[in-house]
């Protein structure tokens, strides 16, 4: 995702996952109050290989559009490898993951003067995370919270931990002030973010989970009008998570970091639920929000994955609910354990990846189904883009006066990928 130009502010380009888009708002309010208005800032992601691929791809472009422009490289891939990326001669300088939140990293002297091309320390030795404070992302309608970040888990596939470092969570306290100065600026919803959300607090005094945190939010801001989490981990849902369910203003979706539907993968994956586990969340899930929506990671063409394994996730897709899904076809990430297994030939990867793609298709129009006929309350986020409370895009028959709010909307079908709605005076 590539911001447009701003002659006053930095140019993003925005790899990867919804953090890394929270963290590039708070670069860009870093490097614009210190006057980097013609910086181009690259926020890499490290996800997989062909991720690390395209980060260079995108500096080689950055170069290309914008000549003389110092070109600054962060994120998860510069964090891991910046040795790759200070070799880049389109590169000015490589920042790593903790110093590019920090105000004071920004400064035009001490990050362009100079011979030092690296500024990355290790991020394992970080213990603290802070809270950082933006405006929003999607205009009024939806402001991100990063209250936790890093990862304490070593999933065979994953070469995140060493871009983000272990987990380490913010306060509560400091949480849930965010919140209510973003709901004092106008945002509507605001949604909790992190690398490993549901692992919040196991780092705090007294060890709160992820669901006291939103009890409390809820409680203490009580003029927020919608709470959302981002993907969570299957298997660390805790029981005051589960209690919040009942919530009406707890937004009814859930995305699920569930990566495959097979017993053996998940384990040579070094998950810690089964498929069995996911369907039971599922199912309770829905026991205590009936009009909640289930979104997931999976991926497809694991090493060792057969087809029977394969068709394990396939299948897991309707026994689960699923109706939205994130499909990766596997790439192997050096520096990983699953890097070192037996490989799939890649034109079988990728086969598997679009048959995947084409069960979620049918499960999201089997979802888009039970809508038309009803009068809905989308969530406007700019122009006749909207979103239900489950997440459900709605594209509106004009644009209402304001963004940013809920409207009333008679849907009246869908296009396989979102409703279309008729605003409703």
């Amino acid at each position: 995702m590539t911001e447009p130009a701003d002659p006053t502010r930095p140019t993003l380009i925005t790899l990867g996952c919804r953090l890394n888009a929270y963290e590039s708002e708070v670069m860009r309010g870093h490097a614009a109050d210190a006057g980097l208005g013609n910086a181009v800032i690259v926020n890499t992601c490290a996800v997989t290989g062909e991720a690390v691929r395209s980060a260079r791809q995108a500096i080689r472009r950055a170069a290309k559009d914008h000549p003389g422009a110092p070109i600054l490289v962060t994120g998860c891939a510069a964090q891991i490898d910046p040795g790759m990326f200070a070799a880049m001669p389109e590169v000015t300088r490589v920042i790593g993951n903790h110093e590019k939140m920090k105000a004071e990293t920004w400064k035009p002297l001490d990050l362009l003067g100079g011979t030092e091309k690296v500024r990355v320390n290790d991020i394992m030795s970080v213990k603290e995370t802070a809270a950082h404070l933006i405006d929003g992302m999607d205009g009024r309608a939806r402001a991100y919270v990063q209250v936790q970040n890093g990862c304490d888990h070593r999933c065979t596939f994953c070469i995140i931990p060493f871009g983000r470092g272990n987990s380490r969570s913010v306060p509560a306290g400091d949480v849930v002030e965010q919140v209510r100065r973003l709901v004092e600026t106008g945002h509507y919803e605001v949604v909790l973010t992190g690398v490993d959300l549901t692992s919040w607090g196991a780092d705090l005094p007294g060890t709160p989970q992820l669901g006291n945190l939103v009890q409390r939010i809820l409680k203490l801001v009580p003029e927020l009008k919608q709470l959302r989490i981002s993907s969570i981990d299957a298997i660390e849902i805790d029981e005051a998570l589960f209690e919040a369910m009942g919530e009406p203003r707890l937004a009814p979706f859930m995305h699920l970091s569930l990566q495959h539907g097979d017993n053996l993968i998940l384990k040579r994956m070094k998950r810690r639920h089964s498929r069995e586990d996911a369907i039971a969340l599922a199912d309770r899930l829905r026991s205590l929000r009936p009009d909640i929506a289930l979104g997931a990671d999976i991926i497809a063409g694991f090493p060792t994955e057969t087809e029977v394994h394969f068709e394990n996730s396939v299948r897991l897709v309707d026994e689960a609910g699923l109706a939205f899904l994130h499909v990766f076809p596997y790439s192997p990430r050096p520096g990983t354990p699953a890097a070192r297994m037996p490989q799939l030939d890649r034109a079988l990867v990728k086969d598997r990846a679009a048959r995947l793609r084409e069960t979620a298709k049918n499960a999201l129009q089997s979802h888009l189904k039970q809508y038309p006929g009803q009068i809905c309350e989308p969530l406007v986020e700019r122009g006749t883009a909207a979103r239900l409370p489950d997440f459900t895009p709605v594209k509106l028959s004009r644009a209402p006066a304001e963004a940013g709010r809920p409207v009333r909307a008679h849907i009246t079908g869908h296009d396989g990928e979102q409703l279309i709605g008729d605003l409703v005076e």
